[in-house]
């Protein structure tokens, strides 16, 4: 959570820095030159700042507006547009050759050689400042962890590099397999936590209570519950974190390094600037196409206030008035019918209303499914929608409460503690949701925290891999995209894209396919099943 002049003296040191990364990948051999048009591994690497300035080049391979993206790969959201590379994965048609296959993979891995590179660089310095070359250490290796936890996650197995390598090793390489992967990655966190500091003077820089919480994360994917727990239990107990009084504005410019926040990329507008309002936004409110848009199963996720579903004949559900007395994170996290957008207009998407909003309305940028959203939309960004310098967050305080509970459930250990972890996320005091139940089994417990983590972190980029390690994606996702029930000649209306039509293979969707440029490169890499 870098501020605003740091961010900014970080991101032009990265940008200088990058071209150092590229250069130490290359053979030594070839280095006969001192090169005028970027800095020398022959003249870096001599002071503490050379340290910072290697390590701020690794933070600007962290995900950003992506992590909104990935949430439309699942049953909550939906890609708006068919142009878009995601969609072919969205309906379950891609093939190893999709580009975003190939980015994801890629940018792990540049990132990963950053780190390797600063790894095998760093003890050149001469150090002045041991603790802060330590915290240096321990930020590029939680975040040599970090791009090991998505690849895993996108593809399971992967090449394991932690040195630098040379092209012709790098063509050489095999996959290791996927608990080796987790093996590695609890173990650079553990050491990751040990260097860093609680706290950072600059926000933004990773922290002992990030890589803990990177740490639950990762054990929880793996299964791997006893060290899941423990991980979570350790951030709580730092008592660095809390919960933000208010859901309503925590994705805003004035919530920005506020207390629940963990992990995040930082931006400054017209520095280091992401395009999350022209890329998220309702087409009334900007000129771009929003790309991911919420569908019926994410808005119907949310409870009424009373802490019943939906579907609960008891729960005092309204069709015609669908978004009336619900859980309020759904108005908070959904642009639905009838809401005051940021210019202070009405949202209406229903079909012949004549907004721009209005589903097939002929605006080609409108939302597919009468549903917008909401985070991260900020009233600041509407007079240049592409130039947004809102810092995007990847770990909250309630993921790791969630993880905590979730981790403790599927011990079976179902004490008190998980019961407080689940209801301190729904007793925040803009939300002030009902307290689950005591007396719960298992199962009954699982479903309540899955429940929660969806409606808790709709849109923040974990739902599409929580879908695939709970195995529910092929029970959920498939099938035409669902949207918004309206009042059409006085009968109620479902919107139905029957022409985009979901397929999810569970003998093949829950991985993804090593890109195919990389099997091309390297006949050791084994492709994944049924790609």
């Amino acid at each position: 959570m870098m501020d605003a002049v740091n961010t900014k003296h970080i991101y032009k040191a990265a940008f200088l820095i990058t071209g150092i990364i590229s250069l130490a990948a290359c053979r030594k051999d070839l280095l006969v030159t001192v090169p005028t048009d970027r800095i020398s591994t022959g003249i870096y690497w001599k002071t503490d700042v050379d340290a910072t300035n290697a390590a701020n080049a690794v933070y600007t391979y962290m995900d950003g507006v992506n992590l909104v993206f990935w949430d439309g790969l699942s049953d909550i959201g939906h890609f708006n547009t068919t142009g878009a590379a995601f969609a072919p994965i969205d309906q379950g048609v891609a093939d190893a050759q999709n580009g975003e296959f190939a980015a994801q993979y890629t940018t792990c891995y540049k990132g990963i050689n950053a780190v390797n590179n600063f790894m095998a660089n760093v003890d050149r310095i001469t150090v002045t400042n041991a603790t802060l070359v330590n915290s240096r250490r321990g930020e590029v290796r939680a975040l040599r962890a970090y791009f090991y936890l998505k690849l895993a996650g996108w593809f399971g197995a992967v090449p394991l590099v932690t040195s630098n390598i040379t092209i012709d090793e790098g063509t050489q390489l095999t996959r290791t397999d996927v608990a080796t992967i987790y093996d590695y990655i609890g173990k650079e966190l553990d050491t990751a936590a040990t260097l860093l500091p609680n706290t950072q003077t600059d926000k933004g820089r990773i922290t002992k209570g990030a890589a803990l919480a990177l740490k639950a994360r990762a054990m929880l994917y793996a299964g791997r519950y006893t060290e899941a727990a423990a991980a979570a239990k350790a951030v709580m107990d730092l008592n660095v974190y809390s919960l933000y009084p208010a859901y309503k504005q925590l994705f805003t410019y004035a919530a920005e390094n506020n207390s629940e926040v963990i992990m995040d990329k930082q931006f400054v507008k017209d520095i280091y600037s992401n395009n999350i309002f022209s890329s998220m936004a309702a087409a009334s409110l900007a000129s771009s196409v929003a790309q991911v848009v919420p569908t019926k199963q994410g808005a119907d996720e949310f409870e009424m206030a009373n802490g019943k579903a939906i579907t609960d004949p008891a729960s005092g559900f309204d069709p015609y008035h669908p978004y009336d007395n619900r859980d309020p994170r759904l108005h908070y996290s959904i642009y639905t019918p009838g809401d005051t957008l940021v210019n202070g207009k009405v949202y209406n998407p229903i079909p012949g209303s004549g907004t721009a909003d209005a589903i097939g309305g002929g605006n080609l940028y409108a939302t597919t499914t009468g549903y917008n959203v909401r985070k991260y939309i900020n009233p600041e960004d509407l007079s240049a929608p592409g130039n947004s310098g809102i810092n995007i967050i990847i770990i909250r305080y309630p993921e790791v409460l969630l993880t905590y509970a979730e981790a403790k459930i599927e011990l079976n250990q179902l004490d008190q503690s998980v019961y407080d972890a689940i209801n301190q996320v729904r007793a925040r005091p803009d939300v002030n949701m009902p307290p689950i139940a005591a007396g719960q089994s298992q199962a009954q417990l699982r479903a309540a925290v899955r429940h929660e983590r969806t409606v808790e972190l709709e849109f923040e980029g974990l739902h599409t891999f929580d879908i695939r390690r709970w195995k529910t994606a092929e029970t959920i996702y498939p099938g035409p995209i669902k949207g918004i029930t309206y009042v059409k000649g006085g009968v109620l209306t479902t919107v139905v894209n029957s022409s985009f039509i979901r397929s999810f293979n569970p003998q093949r969707d829950y991985l993804w396919p090593i890109p195919q440029q990389e099997i091309i490169l390297n006949k050791n890499l084994v492709q994944n099943p049924n790609w």
